[in-house]
């Protein structure tokens, strides 16, 4: 295997310092995954605490259970007596290796687009250079860097009150970090713009699509027409926070895009929330008498009251069956189904709540309603 040892000059310039401005995105487009699980809830543990049974039948084939594994005496060990008494470690090595699985194919994907289009977007500024006579250096400086203008102490301001619910330093303190962030996004902009007129003047076209993870809709609860030219399924926690901030950017895709989209709930109860399980199992309980959003939404709206006796009284003021609805729950007639999407989502690369796939394609964390209505515009214009 080689690694590339230089970067062309054109490249270079593209480059900016994205680290820092990597850690302020994600300070504001948080989810609930494993980093969160001590602050939640003093547990080290993100992986689910229940899984589905395929989970330990797939451990099972290591080998063979009759394998002696130690002798203490005349007694044996057998490989099998230790699946047994392992079996929540090894489900949750087995959660990890799916995951990990799940997020290889992601990535290398992700290297194969990121680079198709570098190499393009480099070849198209090397040609427009000679064509001017100038150098690349200087092409970009001319057609990007001089024209991005400066960031503003009002742009910084309307930012910092904008997010300041999830900017916990002062506004002092993060000025400097906004500035970056905000000069970096126009920069980028005006990038973005450049090599499209670029690519448009060449007739560029791009064969390699974006990445997609086939994740079954199927069966769960739903809204928009079945056959809407972009499904959205997304993983969530009703306990995750993270997972409420989401609820009104999807409401807004249905509002502004109706049956072009089906929104499709899966679940992924996080263990170190102790009531996403039962939360979850009261939402399909609901959903037998037709009031799986009305549920969805009430227990959103009330994340600090999701106990068993207070999922009771939500159905009651729902208008639920009460008697059909507490025997649903307290049977736990749907707590293999919410084992089953959790297993899906693991597959899928779910690591963390909200986790929406969009026609396939991931994308995660609480994400407002311009990142998810790009997608879905994508998405309408490639099934023109």
């Amino acid at each position: 295997m080689t690694f590339p040892h230089r970067l062309t000059s054109a490249r270079r310039l593209a480059l900016m310092p994205a680290l820092g401005l990597l850690g302020f995105a994600l300070l504001i487009l948080p989810a609930c995954g494993a980093s969160d699980s001590a602050s939640d809830a003093g547990s080290s543990t993100a992986a689910p605490a229940r899984t589905a049974s395929s989970a330990g039948a797939n451990a099972a084939t290591d080998g063979d259970p009759g394998d002696v594994l130690a002798v203490v005496g005349e007694e044996e060990i057998t490989r099998g007596e230790v699946q047994t008494e392992a079996k929540d470690q090894l489900d949750q090595a087995e959660i990890q290796k799916l995951q990990c699985e799940a997020n290889y194919k992601r990535s290398k994907h992700q290297v194969y687009e990121s680079v198709v289009q570098q190499l393009v977007r480099d070849r198209l500024v090397a040609e427009a250079a000679a064509a001017q006579g100038v150098s690349e250096e200087e092409l970009l400086e001319t057609e990007v860097n001089a024209k991005v203008a400066e960031v503003t102490a009002q742009e910084i301001d309307a930012f910092y009150n904008q997010n300041r619910s999830r900017i916990p330093q002062p506004k002092e303190q993060v000025e400097p970090r906004i500035r970056e962030y905000l000069q970096q996004q126009r920069a980028d902009e005006a990038r973005a713009e450049f090599y499209a007129s670029l690519e448009a003047d060449n007739a560029v076209e791009y064969k390699l699509g974006p990445f997609r993870v086939d994740v079954a809709a199927e069966g769960a609860p739903a809204k928009g027409p079945a056959d809407a030219p972009v499904t959205i399924v997304e993983f969530s926690d009703f306990e995750c926070p993270y997972c409420s901030r989401v609820v009104p950017a999807l409401d807004k895709v249905v509002d502004e895009y109706g049956d072009k989209v089906r929104i499709v709930f899966r679940h992924f109860p996080l263990n170190f929330h102790q009531n996403a399980q039962k939360a979850a199992e009261a939402s399909l309980c609901a959903a037998d008498q037709d009031k799986f959003w009305q549920m969805h939404d009430l227990m959103f709206e009330e994340q600090q009251q999701l106990a068993v006796q207070n999922l009771k009284e939500k159905a009651e003021r729902l208008g639920l069956d009460t008697g059909a609805f507490n025997e649903c729950l307290d049977s736990d007639q749907y707590a293999e189904q919410v084992q089953a999407d959790m297993q899906a989502g693991v597959v899928a690369g779910v690591q963390g709540t909200p986790a929406m796939f969009i026609n396939g394609r991931f994308l995660s964390g609480a994400q407002p309603y311009e990142a998810i209505a790009a997608i879905v515009d994508e998405e309408l214009e490639r099934v023109q």
